[in-house]
């Protein structure tokens, strides 16, 4: 496998490749150059040439949220389908780490570590769920599902503090939320082998919101603005639909949400209730 010589170009070879198992490889691979100092940060300061779309597959197809089948976890079928969700939040997720580093010139070299660093556990968690798809029976790609994260990427696209803001500390931060309670039903229902990989991912990503929350603050102090007031102004303008609780508060606030954050998701998401 051949490699870029710069980090940006890595980046971007590796949000172009369509083939999740290639994407998964190239990811790996671009993660481990770089953490040996083979990618060089060489472009960081110039123009960003246009990328709209990211590579995948032909399957799944996209269809809207709402047109999803709502399927228990009683069934085989139920469970892989569940799976397949969040095979495919994983997938995306490397999309998004990958877009941070190759759309963001100009930032910290720890910016460039972190989302690199983010990006090669997503495809970790992806081949984890992607194995688990096939021992029961289904594969990705079997399943429809939909690109809200990826239409969150592209509202986002052209403010780093904005990406930071809604992307890993809303709607990344939902499976800090969900998923404690899916990893109980889990077991319930005797699946350990699934409920072993959701804890795995939940305490990962609660680094990865962590560094959301990091790069977040950063922005905003490069901006001169205030983080509390700004994330409330975000989430009133972009995200209100996203807030649903309870909220894993203890998770959350080891991402970094301060007790004020934590109040005011409280009230926003009280204020959507019928």
């Amino acid at each position: 496998m051949e490699l870029a010589n710069d980090l940006f170009s890595a980046a971007r070879d590796c949000l172009l490749q369509a083939d999740p198992e290639q994407k998964r490889a190239l990811t790996a691979a671009s993660a481990q150059a770089f953490r040996a100092g083979q990618l060089s940060l060489r472009g960081h300061d110039a123009p960003m040439p246009a990328l709209v779309q990211p590579g995948r597959p032909e399957r799944p197809y996209l269809i809207a949220a709402r047109d999803l089948p709502q399927r228990g976890l009683g069934s085989a079928e139920g469970r892989a389908a569940f799976v397949h969700a969040i095979a495919h939040i994983e997938f995306n997720a490397i999309n998004l780490a990958w877009d941070a580093v190759y759309r963001f010139r100009g930032m910290p070299d720890a910016f460039y570590a972190d989302w690199v660093a983010v990006a090669d556990d997503e495809a970790r968690h992806f081949c984890l769920l992607r194995e688990r798809l096939r021992s029961l029976g289904f594969d990705y790609g079997d399943f429809a599902a939909h690109d809200g994260l990826w239409e969150m990427a592209r509202k986002t696209a052209s403010q780093c503090l904005a990406r930071m803001a809604l992307v890993p500390r809303v709607l990344e931060a939902r499976g800090l939320d969900v998923t404690p309670g899916m990893i109980v039903r889990l077991r319930g229902l005797g699946d350990h082998a699934t409920a072993d990989i959701l804890d795995v991912i939940l305490r990962e990503e609660v680094a990865h919101v962590a560094a959301g929350t990091r790069w977040y603050i950063w922005c905003c102090q490069r901006a001169g603005v205030d983080p509390h007031t700004t994330f409330a102004n975000l989430l009133r303008e972009h995200a209100r639909g996203a807030l649903r609780g309870p909220f894993n508060r203890p998770a959350r606030q080891a991402a970094g949400f301060s007790d004020d954050e934590m109040e005011l998701l409280d009230r926003l998401s009280a204020s959507e209730r019928p």
